[in-house]
């Protein structure tokens, strides 16, 4: 059957009304960061407070380049200002590498790249050196947290392992770095975690654990292979290192083929009673029919890929994916997607997902919208279009603050009270609203797929 069975009103609403609802909820959403947060990192709506995770801005700096796409000159002013003025590196701070890599190094390198204005590039540079110390470790795997402005860093304080997503998603972002700077240690320090997670023995199929040691170099605490949390976007980052060295590279692509594969050996079952292909997690060798929403990351990185010349059976299985992560939507009472799912297997279960209490937030996460884009961007079926609309309707129904801002839920199953937990993450700009924009944009040239790559956090850099 057809895929689209939403409201078929949702049909009528134009491209460009839809962009300016887009635009109409990224104001609103400052309106509460500008009045409340600004400055800081993290809008805490109903309070009208803030939260400090780095002290180093993160909101602003995360949607600097959405500010840009979504051509909200005065804003943009008024946030590059601050850049100039206010923002500084030389901090007594601990910083997570992989958090500041995507969201603070690569929202600076990609809103130069747009703006051309040198100041975010001498930005960038800064922040990048500051980072390095967290390579310095006897297996080239860096620590979780570095400190910018003492130049130490170390893991957490509960383990000397990092996770593999973290140290295996920040490449994008360091190699572009050395290209701008002309400065090869940036890339050089993300190319040896490459190697040697290349190397490693205790991937199954291609698929990695989720830890691994910063003294051995090796996988540790194996057994479980998952695409949600500490090991998503290594998948990713295999695919979109090769894209953006203009396909050269060819470990990166065997490697994603390898674990594209392991995946549909491992980890692919359907749910019943509507038959959802969904991607479950290995656990010491038992199927665990679990998924987390960041998952959905994957129908829009398989789409990619066979958009850049992979296998089409790739993008038969993104949209069944697609469907899968839109269903986690519209089977919630909120039409919001939770954190976590468990599908039902068994024959003659009466739905297709139940929801853990523990895992009915909804933190205003992109994955999903952002697979909606890339398919709609590659199929150009409207339906994606609708099912988008209706997820932004929903953001807008049960997160919205009055006085400014959107907040994160802690239940998506209850529309009377969906309780909210006070909280704006900086990825709502970053990704979640500029994903939306450019999903109802019909300008195929808008950030080309053949001219740009996008960070995990939804930060366009050049192929």
């Amino acid at each position: 059957g057809s895929v689209s069975d939403g409201p078929a009103s949702s049909s009528s609403v134009s491209a460009a009304d839809r962009q300016e609802a887009v635009r109409d909820a990224f104001r609103h959403a400052w309106k509460g960061y500008k009045e409340f947060a600004w400055g800081h990192d993290e809008l805490r709506p109903l309070s009208r407070s803030y939260s400090e995770w780095f002290g180093l801005g993160l909101t602003l700096i995360d949607a600097l380049d959405t500010l840009w796409i979504l051509d909200l000159k005065e804003e943009f002013e008024e946030a590059r200002r601050w850049v100039a003025t206010e923002l500084a590196f030389d901090k007594n701070v601990d910083v997570n590498l992989f958090e500041s890599t995507i969201r603070i190094l690569g929202g600076l390198l990609s809103v130069y790249h747009l703006s051309q204005d040198t100041l975010f590039l001498s930005k960038a540079e800064d922040l990048g050196s500051r980072l390095m110390p967290a390579f310095d470790t006897p297996s080239k795997i860096p620590y979780s947290d570095v400190n910018i402005g003492r130049g130490t860093a170390h893991p957490p304080h509960w383990t000397s392992d990092s996770t593999v997503a973290e140290v295996t998603s920040i490449q994008l972002e360091f190699r572009e770095l050395s290209r701008l700077t002309q400065q090869p240690q940036y890339q050089a320090a993300v190319a040896e975690v490459t190697k040697r997670v290349h190397g490693l023995e205790g991937k199954l199929d291609g698929l990695v654990p989720m830890f691994i040691n910063t003294h051995s170099g090796q996988f540790s605490q194996r057994g479980v292979y998952t695409l949600g949390a500490r090991a998503d976007s290594y998948y990713e980052y295999l695919l979109k290192q090769w894209i953006q060295g203009g396909k050269k590279e060819h470990q990166f692509v065997e490697d994603y083929l390898e674990a594209i594969e392991g995946v549909k050996k491992n980890l692919l079952q359907r749910s019943s009673p509507s038959g959802l292909t969904f991607v479950g997690e290995l656990s010491h060798g038992q199927f665990s029919p679990k998924m987390d929403h960041l998952v959905c990351f994957l129908p829009g990185v398989l789409a990619l890929g066979a958009h850049h010349g992979l296998p089409a059976d790739h993008l038969d299985l993104a949209k069944q994916l697609m469907k899968t992560c839109y269903q986690m939507y519209v089977q919630m009472e909120t039409g919001l997607s939770p954190e976590i799912v468990h599908f039902n297997t068994y024959e003659g279960s009466s739905r297709d997902m139940d929801v853990k209490l523990a895992d009915r937030h909804n933190l205003l996460r992109p994955e999903t919208v952002e697979s909606l884009f890339y398919l709609h961007r590659l199929t150009r079926d409207p339906a994606y279009q609708d099912w988008g609309f209706q997820i932004l309707q929903s953001f807008n129904k049960y997160t919205r603050v009055p006085s400014g801002g959107y907040t994160s839920i802690n239940n998506v199953r209850d529309p009377e009270s969906p309780s909210p937990r006070d909280k704006m993450e900086s990825f709502f700009l970053g990704e979640t609203l500029k994903y939306l924009y450019l999903l109802f944009s019909d300008q195929p040239d808008l950030l080309s797929l053949d001219a740009f790559v996008f960070n995990t956090e939804a930060h366009p850099l050049p192929v």
